[in-house]
């Protein structure tokens, strides 16, 4: 009888330190989604500013990844009104978005993408942006080459080596270029992106990089047969 009261007493201690945990897990996951929305808002408005003038086709590209409800679009609106006043916030808009996902790198690099995507969006990437996008991805622990490829997914790779697009030294041979390329497609297949949460609006953007991917394995496969 004790044997079973004291079986009886665990499971409800545990099911209700499990309720509270939950709760808190939730409350967290809440607070940790609405200061992520801040900070993207936030960086896209500022990224938007760097060349000197923040324009609508630049609000526009936001939109294009950034989903809400109709009704919190002129609170979302005011948000990026008063972020794209000045550059100044954009390091610790960036530490926070760090911390949130720095076991998650594969979203902190969707977010750069996100920003060359509105960095791109006026048909020029100005250097102060460029500049800016450095410095988040530094931060974010993103590799020089998976910069470069992001970079290339906006602007093209013309004058990029393909092989550092690949993330591969110099001297890779094909073999080795067959092998990345196949690593990579895997990661940004868009089935992959899906898999993983992305949301089908961002996908599309996220897209990008799988082209430059191609046109890169293509470029370094002619190098290593020495067709270039």
């Amino acid at each position: 009888m004790w044997a079973q009261l004291g079986a009886a007493l665990e499971t409800a201690r545990e099911k209700t330190v499990g309720v509270a945990l939950k709760a808190l897990g939730d409350a967290k996951a809440r607070r940790d989604a609405a200061t992520f929305s801040m900070a993207l808002i936030a960086l896209s408005a500022k990224i938007a500013k760097a060349d000197g003038a923040a324009t609508d086709d630049e609000f526009a590209a936001f939109e294009d990844f950034f989903a809400f409800p109709k009704e919190e679009a002129p609170k979302v609106r005011m948000i990026y009104d008063l972020a794209k006043q000045d550059v100044a916030g954009f390091e610790h808009y960036v530490k926070q978005v760090a911390e949130l996902y720095a076991a998650a790198p594969a979203i902190l690099e969707d977010v750069v993408d996100c920003l060359f995507h509105i960095a791109a969006a006026d048909g020029v990437a100005h250097p102060r942006e460029l500049e800016m996008l450095e410095t988040a991805a530094k931060a974010f622990g993103i590799a020089p080459g998976c910069f470069a490829r992001i970079k290339a997914a906006h602007l093209g790779i013309e004058g990029d080596d393909p092989l550092f697009i690949l993330g591969l030294p110099p001297d890779a041979d094909a073999d080795a270029v067959k092998g990345a390329f196949r690593r990579l497609a895997r990661l940004h297949h868009p089935d992959a992106l899906v898999a993983r949460g992305v949301p089908e609006h961002l996908v599309g953007i996220a897209q990008g990089r799988m082209a430059a991917i191609n046109d890169a394995y293509a470029r370094a496969m002619e190098r290593a047969n020495g067709v270039a």
